[in-house]
């Protein structure tokens, strides 16, 4: 793990992080990510670039690896493999706690850094599919992208909230989403879904292949799942983010999440942190996804204790007491 780089330094001071980066070379941090037409990708690419540009104040080298997305890092947070990770919050909230996927076996150590963009689930259909509604899955042929993904555990959740059962589908096809778009125009499937900020390149290309329509998920079940999970809300997917879609897409979202483990350094984290918030405007023109986003925003959506590194940032930038 990259990470244990870090923890022979024990409790030195900063400055002498620095005089050993100096001598031995920078120190090196990963981040975990997703499917490279995903957000997470260029978010960690985002993150990594401010990182590379203080390197020399921090002996901080940050490097992007494209995972299977949320389940994937953390899960390789938890077995030491990766140093940091983008997670939908419903994922990190569940493994801590060891619920759904994560049954029985809470991973404790998880402390959140900081909660970057909302991303909203996406049913992405071809226009000639007939599907209108979400029930309108039935008997077709629908990409639930791979088991372990934060977008499989989405939509599941979803889909049983609105009665509707694999089995119900004709065909399922569990691929990751980053195959949507070449599923959707070869019509192997009739829609697939995906978990993203948008507005996303990976919608932007099923667009410009194929006719695409963005079905509404919402109604009472959607209200009650709301209601039921702390990490869900609604939101809306704007109709000017894509080509053929004239139409605001009502969907249910979470929070982007940048996580790490309590055995982390402090140092490294509050640096990373300290990092984003005093490079704020720069980092928010990086992507259009963090357009809404606001330093206090940031704060929005963790679902499990934040790394003291992170707090300390905040408490400095006075975003909290």
């Amino acid at each position: 793990m990259v990470g244990k780089s870090f923890r022979k330094f024990g409790k030195t001071s900063l400055t002498s992080l620095l005089l050993s980066s100096t001598l031995f070379g920078a120190q090196f941090i990963t981040i975990g990510t997703g499917g490279v037409t995903g957000t997470y990708y260029p978010t960690g690419g985002a993150i990594c670039r401010l990182m590379n540009k203080s390197r020399k104040e921090t002996g901080i080298r940050c490097s992007v690896e494209s995972t299977g997305g949320s389940v994937y890092n953390v899960n390789a947070i938890h077995a030491g493999d990766l140093d940091f990770g983008i997670a939908q919050s419903d994922t990190v909230y569940q493994a801590y706690h060891g619920e759904g996927k994560f049954k029985s076996k809470p991973m404790r150590e998880l402390r959140s850094v900081l909660a970057i963009y909302p991303e909203l689930l996406a049913l992405v259909v071809r226009k000639d599919a007939g599907i209108k509604k979400l029930s309108d899955i039935k008997g077709k042929r629908i990409n639930i992208d791979i088991p372990g993904s934060g977008t499989r555990m989405t939509a599941e959740v979803v889909m049983e909230a609105f009665g509707i059962q694999k089995s119900d589908l004709s065909k399922v096809r569990e691929e990751k989403s980053t195959q949507g778009p070449t599923l959707l125009k070869h019509n192997k499937i009739d829609g697939y879904f995906g978990v993203f900020g948008h507005p996303t390149a990976n919608i932007k290309d099923a667009a410009y292949s194929v006719d695409i329509d963005l079905v509404p998920i919402e109604g009472e079940p959607v209200d009650k799942l709301v209601a039921r999970y702390p990490y869900y809300a609604k939101g809306i997917i704007s109709g000017t983010f894509y080509r053929g879609v004239r139409h605001d897409t009502p969907s249910i979202g979470v929070k982007a999440v940048l996580v790490t483990s309590d055995k982390m350094p402090q140092r490294v984290v509050y640096a990373l942190t300290k990092t984003i918030l005093e490079n704020f405007d720069k980092f928010k023109k990086l992507h259009p996804a963090y357009k809404t986003i606001t330093k206090k925003s940031l704060l929005d959506g963790l679902a499990i204790p934040q790394h003291p590194g992170a707090v300390k940032a905040f408490r400095e930038a006075g975003l909290i007491p």
